[in-house]
Formats: structure tokens, sequence, C-alpha cells
């Protein structure tokens, strides 16, 4: 018998990614870091592969590691690279790095020479994010070296690429103004005598708003677990995640008492109260606290009072709740239940930190739709 769990419908991320294939004709990176921002990278990984994706995206280095230790040999950027890391592992195996500094570049040719194979590089340029990438000042300098190292044969630039800041917001005049810097990006590369095999700008929102900017590969993410990072579209895409527990304790308290820590909350009635086995140290938010939806009996209801570590505590009034009945603080939405999109409302988060917290190790993940036959292996590199 189960106490809580995760349950991640992997025909949806199927479904999900096969749907975002028909809208473009790039190839398709699934991005999967963050443990699949909370769905397990793996599993996801695979049923991404399974419906025709292209490419894996992950941050670190430990993250493309996995993912080749898994046996998956399809191309895999890891883009998250601090100085110092062993990167001439991910080399070895065929992973590509991200590449925004001529310190980085120094890096990378030297993990080639250990490797005894060229690294393969993607130099991101900041079109306006201002987070990673290279400025459009460093830009010509990093070029100019990236190209000689290539020439020399220590490096294999396969890509340029960059990252929106306001593509979340169709319309928001940055979305024109990246674009356009990273054309004059690419076109200085080219300039400069590289000939990138992929230019990459799309993240989710990009690659279901603006088809203009998908160009050679686009980098879904969150959409790919069915959420959708435009506030108010659904673009037809299936939630992945459910998240539930069972009822622990149930107890009739009169009018007047306090509930949980600080007793914020305090009934008003006569009423009868569930106790939830989950907490922010499961991926509640604490800010969740007096918000939070939940559904339970059929009836949506909001936590009461503080979220604890590991509980939180419904007012369920006069309806008749037992233990072991079952609380869903989220999921798809087919079945009336709350949704991640609910959640981060409630809390003033995006949907996307609602997800990737329950990635924690004490609550199991259950899958829905797992095959047994191991993921295609399309477009791997010897």
């Amino acid at each position: 018998m189960w106490q809580s769990e995760v349950r991640v419908d992997l025909d949806a991320i199927r479904e999900n990614v096969a749907q975002l294939k028909t809208g473009t004709s790039a190839e398709l990176m699934a991005v999967v870091k963050a443990d699949g921002y909370g769905h397990g990278m793996v599993p996801a990984a695979r049923a991404a592969l399974d419906a025709g994706a292209d490419w894996l995206g992950v941050c670190t280095l430990d993250e493309a590691l996995t993912l080749r230790r898994e046996g998956i040999t399809v191309p895999v950027l890891a883009w998250l690279l601090a100085p110092g890391l062993p990167l001439h592992e991910g080399v070895a195996v065929g992973v590509d790095l991200g590449c925004a500094s001529l310190t980085q570049l120094d890096e990378l040719i030297e993990a080639g020479r250990r490797a005894d194979r060229p690294a393969q590089v993607h130099l991101k340029i900041d079109t306006g994010l201002s987070r990673g990438g290279a400025t459009v000042a460093d830009w010509p300098t990093l070029l100019e070296a990236a190209a000689k190292a290539q020439a020399d044969g220590l490096v294999e630039v396969v890509g340029v690429w960059s990252h929106f800041a306001y593509a979340d917001s169709p319309g928001h005049p940055t979305i024109d103004r990246q674009v356009a810097v990273f054309e004059e990006g690419v076109a200085m590369a080219e300039k400069a005598g590289l000939h990138p095999r992929y230019r990459h700008l799309a993240n989710s929102a990009a690659t279901l708003t603006r088809p203009d900017a998908h160009f050679d590969l686009v980098r879904p993410g969150l959409a790919i677990y069915g959420l959708s990072p435009v506030a108010g579209e659904r673009f037809g895409l299936r939630p992945a995640m459910t998240a539930r527990a069972r009822v622990m304790l149930t107890k009739r308290v009169p009018a007047g008492t306090g509930v949980s820590y600080g007793h914020t909350y305090v009934t008003e009635r006569e009423a009868n109260l569930a106790v939830v086995p989950l907490g922010y140290a499961d991926g509640v938010p604490r800010h969740a606290s007096s918000t939070g939806p939940v559904q339970l009996g059929g009836k949506r209801r909001i936590i009461s009072g503080r979220v604890c570590m590991d509980q939180f505590v419904l007012d369920c009034g006069d309806d008749e709740v037992a233990a072991g009945d079952v609380a869903t603080l989220f999921g798809s939405g087919a079945d009336g239940e709350p949704t991640a999109d609910d959640w981060a409302e409630a809390v003033g988060t995006i949907n996307y930190e609602i997800v990737t917290r329950f990635g924690g190790v004490r609550v199991p993940r259950v899958y829905d739709g797992e095959r047994q036959q191991p993921s295609p292996v399309r477009g791997a590199r010897p």
C-alpha cells in the first residue's frame, strides 16, 4: 500500500513530443535537465526519444554522463559548465558542450587533447538575457579563437545558440530584437569561417509561438511535460505528472480550533480535519500555507494553515473523510483536480517550479506507459 506518490504518464510525454515535432521542420532537442523537470530524467528521455526527439539537452556534465551510462547514444548537449570539471569525460563519450568564453574554449581544447578527439562545441552568444553566453562585444574574439582551434583540429564547432528572455510573452519587443542579434551573430560566425550545422534559439515558448525562430533545432523543455510556458494557453499539451497522497488521519474538532503551527488557521465551526502526509520536504511549497488547492472526496479544498515539513491539514467541514482516502494535489485536470498551473497561481510562482519540486527522494515516482524495448538511438555518434 502506498502512502504518497508522483505518477508520471510517459504516454503524455510521447504525445507532447510528437505534437511538437509536427509543428516544426527543425530537429527537436528534448530538454531533460533537473531530473526531467522532476519527472525523472532517464524515463522522460526515453519517452521523448520514442516519440521522435533527435537530441537531449541537459545542464550539467553529470547529467549528460548519466544518460550515456544508461545506454542513450543520441546527441546530447550540456551547457552549464563551471571551471575545472573533467570535460574530457564528456568529450570521450561524444557529449556536445556549450562554450561562452575564451577560458571555456581553452578548457574544451584541453579536454579534446585528453580524450584524443576534438570537443564538439556549441558557441553561445548573449542576445539579451544577460545570463550565459558571450556578450556581443566579446563575440568576435571568441569566434576568431574558435575558428583557429577548429582549423587546427582541436574542436568542432557544431552549433551557435542563444536563449530568449521573454518568449513566454508573445509579442514582447525583446523577442524580435534577440532574433536579429542572433542572426547577426550567426552571420559573423560564417564570416569567421565557421559554418555550424545547428543554429538554435527556440525554447518551449518560441517552439510553440515563433516558427521563424526555429532555425535548425528547437529546445522544448516544459512543453514536453505537458505544461504551457505561456499564461492562459494550453496548446493541446497533456500534463504528465500527478502528485497525491493518502490521508493519514482524520479527526473531529470543535469550532475555534487552531490548526497547524502558529494557529494561522482557526476552524469557524465544528469540522472534520484530514492530515495528509506530504510537506515541504517532499516538494509542497511552504508558501502554499492556507492557499494550496487539493482535491479530496470529489471536492477541491484549500490547505488549512501552515504546510509543515512532512504534512499538511485540510478542513473538510462536515464532509465524511477517512484515513486512506486519496488527496490529489495536482494532475492533468481531467478529473477536476487542481493542475500545476493552479498551484503556481496559488503560491505566486511558475508551473516549472511546482513540478520540479517533486523530484525529491521521499516520494516515489510511479510510471505509467513504460515500455520494455530500449529507446531508439537515432543520430548516434561513434
